[in-house]
């Protein structure tokens, strides 16, 4: 029984915080390996392939793909830059021997560095470190590199962790360098710093197989697809092996498929040996965190702990007069049966139900949980949703609550109203930066409820200049009362058509989201009120005709034009008494009790 070193193979993860170039690198990686024909037309970021990420620019699921170099098979990770979706990090980090800590030239590290920095060095891993976006002009790669230096030390990082090795790139320009200024112009420096600093995978190939199943797919011909490393032995297609759940529990099964990566497509193959990252199906009731062991000899592999959820959010049927007009899947069981599959494929979420009609969906934030609405609607189902509000705990008769670490780049100019905003949402400021290029950086901690509504009025309050971050820091004692939305929401008072004439006076009671035509029911939200009171407004009030005046000067009378609310600005906009209606083709806001008299004696109540 001897060890056994794979040297043709490397397993290396991309860890950066959200748009620091991850997926643009592996792009250029891609390109300098010769992965595509040389007419191809290659769409940018091809890893984020499904249609959210391509609109919202971000990584919100890891994806795996492979470089072959100088004989070398590099399987890759791409993993999320969001701390929403910091559970798919973590978990991916057990299939590889190294990263690649991205971090922009210019901003230098962010929240989610230290975040996905800190998960990486605990697994004893040994980063690269590349600086991304040198052509930048505004870049400063060597004061990044010290902030850089004084992340690890600040995370514990050993001395063989202190001693990274450093590339300079710009993946947009398909370039990497070991010194900014030595005019390289492809990516064999960052290609051969992985094969030279990446440990090859090594373990025991001659003993029973052990794989760690760490993503879950599915596809409609095959069923669910498993996905992890082999960490030890050899895997063959329609070999029967044992499925050791995270539970305690084993089953006896058979994979009927077994596919390697090869570029960014799967390839089916007959067996596949320690180090390779492999997808697998044919398995039922495989979930992330079990272990695919032989069958002589099962032996379960442990598995990381996955961050506890720290938001949570109601998921409802939709009750309100326009229900089941848009969407194909209605009901309660439609929605419960879509929860128990996104826990198939989401490690970061729990879910409650409280009663036949409504769930209780935990998350990593606001992003992790607006992301499954957006997802949920595209796929056809309608419902409706709280306010989102914080999971507390209980320690020693105390009330704890999640403190996020907040990191605002803002000019100068704005510093003032932006502290002024946060000390009401119990914000302690914890570190001054001085400007770089006429911004400053401020760091608070704060309680994660204090940033519930906060973006929309940061960003106004900004100008849209203004660049927020945030990070789940601890749970600390509970920091007292945070006031809710200042301001009432103007209430639709009857169904029927929103008229231009019954805005137009329902305007100079506050701002309106809707237009003329839109379908409206009483109790539905049309606007915000400019006092700190709801009122109800008759939007489908028509100019009754008469002797001295035509129907017609409906014509002259201006609307001021609103842009539509998105579903993160209604999540942050409502409050406790109010809901997001979510259909396929609409997002409306709605007071939860939408009878006026009901509301009236509930408040008085």
């Amino acid at each position: 029984m001897s060890l056994f070193i794979r040297s043709d193979i490397r397993n290396v993860a991309i860890i950066a915080h959200v748009d620091h170039g991850k997926t643009t690198l592996v792009d250029a990686m891609l390109k300098q390996s010769h992965n595509y024909r040389a007419n191809e037309r290659v769409e940018e970021r091809v890893m984020d392939s499904n249609d959210l990420e391509k609109e919202r620019g971000i990584t919100i699921l890891s994806k795996n793909t492979t470089v072959t170099y100088n004989g070398v098979k590099i399987n890759i990770v791409d993993t999320p830059g969001h701390a929403d979706f910091g559970g798919e990090v973590e978990r991916v980090l057990k299939m590889v021997d190294s990263v690649l800590l991205v971090v922009d030239s210019y901003e230098g590290p962010m929240p989610q560095t230290k975040f996905v920095l800190k998960k990486a060095l605990e697994l004893g891993l040994n980063p690269i470190v590349v600086v991304n976006k040198i052509d930048k002009p505004n870049a400063r790669p060597v004061e990044v590199i010290d902030e850089v230096f004084e992340l690890f030390i600040e995370l514990g990082a050993t001395d063989e962790q202190l001693d990274f090795p450093i590339v300079y790139a710009s993946a947009k320009g398909n370039y990497a360098r070991l010194d900014p200024e030595d005019g390289n112009m492809d990516m064999v420096p960052l290609l051969d710093m992985v094969i030279k600093r990446v440990k090859a995978p090594e373990g025991y190939i001659d003993q029973p197989l052990q794989l760690l199943i760490t993503t879950i797919d599915s596809n409609e011909y095959v069923g669910r697809i498993a996905i992890g490393k082999v960490q030890r032995g050899v895997i063959k297609k329609n070999e029967s092996v044992i499925l050791m759940s995270r539970t305690g529990e084993n089953k006896n099964a058979k994979i009927s498929n077994l596919y390697v990566y090869n570029g960014t497509a799967r390839e089916d193959v007959q067996e596949a040996k320690l180090g390779d990252i492999v997808a697998l199906s044919g398995i039922e009731g495989v979930n992330i965190g079990d272990t695919i062991a032989d069958a002589s000899a099962p032996e379960a592999l442990p598995f990381v702990d996955i961050d506890e959820p720290t938001l949570s959010m109601n998921f409802m049927v939709n009750d309100s007069p326009f229900a089941g007009k848009d969407g194909d899947y209605v009901t309660s069981r439609h929605l419960r049966d879509r929860f128990m599959k996104e826990l198939e494929t989401n490690v970061s979420m729990r879910i409650e139900e409280l009663s036949p009609d409504c769930f209780k969906i935990n998350g990593r934030g606001e992003l992790h949980l607006s992301i499954l609405i957006e997802t949920m609607r595209r796929e056809g189902y309608e419902f409706q949703v709280s306010k989102p509000s914080v999971i507390y705990r209980e320690e020693n008769g105390r009330k704890y609550e999640p403190i996020e670490r907040l990191t605002i780049d803002v000019p100068e100019e704005f510093m003032g109203v932006i502290m002024e905003k946060l000390g009401p949402r119990k914000a302690e400021m914890v570190n001054m930066t001085s400007a770089i290029n006429s911004y400053a950086r401020l760091e608070f901690l704060i309680p994660a409820r204090g940033l519930i509504g906060f973006r929309n009025e940061f960003m106004t309050d900004t100008k849209g200049n203004g660049i927020m971050n945030h990070i789940f820091e601890a749970y600390e004692p509970y920091k007292g009362d945070i006031p809710e939305r200042k301001r009432g929401s103007l209430v639709v008072f009857e169904d029927g058509v929103a008229i231009t004439y019954g805005l137009y006076n329902a305007q100079e009671r506050g701002s309106l989201f809707i237009s003329a035509g839109t379908d409206v029911y009483h109790g539905m939200i049309a606007g915000e009120c400019s006092r700190g009171e709801d009122i109800e407004v008759n939007v489908c009030k028509k100019k009754h005709l008469s002797n001295t005046r035509s129907s017609g000067a409906d014509d002259s009378l201006k609307l001021t034009p609103i842009s539509p609310m998105s579903l993160e600005q209604c999540l942050e906009f409502i409050t406790s008494d109010e809901l997001v209606e979510v259909t396929p083709k609409t997002i409306r806001m709605r007071k939860r009790i939408l009878d006026a008299n009901e509301r009236k004696r509930k408040s008085r109540a």
